[in-house]
């Protein structure tokens, strides 16, 4: 029989801060949109993240994502209401329509680059620009909504990404922010660095929306987030996310949970849904993806940090798993 795990002792990071420390916009497209109905907008611009908080009036969000996509029930493939002060984040790169109503034919098409049209494809040619990034049909519409969107994957972890469904919604009364009013001030100024107060901004709206849906009852959280509760899976977990680099072995891994090495392989895999050494994997190979994006340090360096032996062994690893060199990764990030 298993001996019952010690007493668990303070470790130096904290999961769900890892994972949300992957926001990084740069140059990020954000605008407040406004809309008299009837009104409905086609999205098709391939983008990682986009968030969209309404400021006044209702909308319907429709997500291409297959139904069978949404693990927690929020809706993907189906329509989706926001009342005022609901916040919704879409995953992409499936496309999805917002609208006053989910019957409602697009008037307008947002395609890769920001590129704005008529679903016949003639441009719009600046028609709908109501000013500092504001955007629609007239400024004091009966619709408001603040959209943020990160143009590029390389901004957002893709930890982060992989944890995501494809749309989720936040009700206003699950997560009152006082980066609303603050965001919906500073959208419409032009004053000078004003691209990048907007870009921590929605960072930090992003950040903090996140958190309050991990954190809601029935979230589809991943696996390890929630076996993070479990007295010895949770040690294992937090083993691995605090010290990427060392020779972690289960029988290891199982010594510190204390228990045997099967009953950790057993118990981590049922609540994790993979076993120790793929998670460690996963976890080592992500955060090099990371650190080939956000730092300038050389391949053995990186190597070194996550627990590589060498340049060359995680650069086989890196493109076993994503299916492109580490030097192609950091390439694509730049």
């Amino acid at each position: 029989m298993d001996a019952p795990p010690g007493p668990v002792t303070p470790t130096r990071g904290d999961p769900l801060a890892s994972l949300l420390d992957g926001p990084r916009a740069r140059g990020a497209f954000m605008i407040r949109a406004c809309f008299e109905p009837p009104w409905a907008v086609r999205v098709e611009d391939r983008a990682p993240l986009t968030v969209m908080l309404m400021a006044r009036g209702d909308a319907w969000i429709t997500h291409d994502a297959d139904a069978d996509a949404d693990a927690d029930g929020d809706g993907a493939g189906e329509p989706v209401r926001l009342r005022p002060g609901d916040l919704a984040i879409t995953r992409g790169p499936a496309p999805y329509t917002c609208a006053d109503a989910p019957g409602t034919a697009p008037q307008a098409l947002i395609l890769p680059g920001g590129a704005c049209r008529h679903p016949d494809g003639r441009p719009l040619n600046g028609s709908m620009d109501l000013g500092v990034r504001t955007w629609g049909d007239r400024p004091d519409a009966p619709t408001v909504m603040l959209i943020g969107t990160y143009l590029v994957r390389g901004e957002i972890s893709g930890r982060l990404l992989d944890a995501l469904p494809p749309l989720l919604t936040l009700p206003a009364e699950t997560w009152p922010s006082p980066l609303v009013p603050l965001l919906m001030d500073e959208v419409v100024r032009d004053e000078p660095g004003q691209e990048v107060v907007l870009d921590r901004l929605l960072d930090l709206l992003v950040i903090s929306a996140l958190r309050a849906w991990f954190s809601r009852p029935g979230a589809a959280a991943p696996g390890w987030y929630g076996a993070l509760a479990d007295p010895v899976v949770g040690r294992a977990l937090r083993l691995i996310q605090d010290d990427p680099a060392h020779p972690w072995t289960v029988s290891a891994l199982a010594a510190k949970a204390g228990v045997s090495r099967a009953a950790l392989a057993r118990r981590f895999t049922e609540l994790v849904g993979e076993p120790p050494m793929t998670h460690l994997t996963a976890w080592r190979l992500a955060l090099a993806a990371d650190r080939l994006r956000d730092t300038d340090d050389t391949l053995a360096a990186i190597a070194r940090q996550v627990g590589y032996g060498s340049a060359f062994a995680l650069s086989s690893a890196f493109k076993r798993v994503y299916g492109v060199s580490p030097q192609e990764h950091r390439a694509r990030a730049a």
